[in-house]
């Protein structure tokens, strides 16, 4: 399966479901949007089985390493501590759990990134059908899909 991160114009897939490891985060770097500005995303499979795609930056460091950071909860919601000053991060609305704001004033509010899994590698610019993670209009879940996946898998240690 292809995990993709939609941008606000379009999913851009970025790599495939076995790529990730439960608990663990990567750093992706989505292309340019209409802004000219490439965006760097913190993603995480949690150990449930859940996607989660946040800004990579640190608000209160300003550091790009939040795809560094722990995965945990506080109660039923998924957070994300910071490797730097150790800020938790709600994961289903962004929003620092520990500080109002960041040390610049600004809202200490991590953006989310709609992501979702697809059957198979999709060239980008196309919109299939979503198997699991959240629609970009309502950010609810979307329905499991059952097929298998086609695209091949490669590997660091395979290529």
């Amino acid at each position: 399966m292809t995990v993709e991160i939609h941008d606000g114009n379009r999913w851009q897939p970025v790599c495939t479901l076995d790529d990730l490891q439960p608990g663990r985060g990567v750093a992706v770097l989505l292309a340019a949007a209409d802004d000219g500005n490439d965006a760097q995303v913190a993603l995480f499979l949690d150990r449930a089985g859940a996607l989660h795609a946040v800004d990579n930056r640190d608000p209160f460091s300003g550091a790009y390493v939040l795809s560094r950071g722990l995965l945990g909860s506080r109660g039923d919601r998924p957070t994300l501590a910071s490797p730097m000053y150790k800020q938790v991060f709600d994961l289903t609305d962004g929003r620092c759990l520990d500080e109002d704001t960041a040390p610049d004033g600004s809202p200490a509010v991590l953006r989310r990134w709609p992501v979702r899994t697809t059957a198979a590698h999709t060239a980008p610019g196309t919109d299939p059908r979503p198997a699991r993670g959240t629609d970009p209009q309502t950010d609810s879940p979307t329905v499991p899909q059952t097929a298998p996946s086609t695209a091949p898998t490669i590997r660091e240690d395979q290529a």
